[in-house]
């Protein structure tokens, strides 16, 4: 078979990036502003979360959320939510490769957005400027996935 031939057998992958939005915006500053009066001594917690949505055949839906957390002692200086949307085409991928599309993939691509939203509300919010690191979402789909294959295997006596 002649590679011309094979390429006509294998439908040619394609993926590209139609639209990339804010979903959902939340930020809170629920002990201002006597938040203000102390020392600057933040922890932050930061949460990921990623949703996959079907919209039609080859067009999905990902919603990466964002949240943050900073205190000061026990008092929360900062709550920020952020909903970053992203709608994808993705055709002629192999099932084995699409749950790294999905999962990994484009929140990678999104998490730039997301963390420039999360920058703008928090300095917006009267508070030093916080810049999240960058996050690898595929050591994090990895981790996921060797997380389900361990729960899925049967326990042994």
């Amino acid at each position: 078979m002649t590679d011309e031939n094979a390429q006509a057998t294998e439908p040619s992958r394609e993926f590209s990036l139609q639209r990339i939005f804010v979903k959902d915006i939340s930020f809170e500053t629920p002990n201002s502003p006597s938040i203000f009066t102390q020392e600057w001594k933040p922890e932050s917690n930061l949460n990921l979360n990623s949703n996959v949505s079907k919209l039609d055949n080859d067009l999905f839906e990902i919603v990466l959320t964002v949240t943050v957390t900073t205190k000061i002692g026990d008092k929360t200086a900062y709550l920020v939510e952020v909903q970053q949307g992203g709608i994808f085409t993705i055709r002629n991928f192999p099932d084995a490769e699409m749950g790294h599309m999905l999962g990994a993939y484009c929140p990678n691509i999104l998490f730039p957005y997301a963390r420039e939203v999360v920058s703008d509300l928090v300095s917006k919010g009267s508070f030093p400027q916080l810049l999240l690191t960058p996050v690898s979402f595929d050591a994090l789909y990895a981790q996921h996935m060797q997380e389900q294959a361990q729960s899925a295997e049967p326990a042994t006596h």
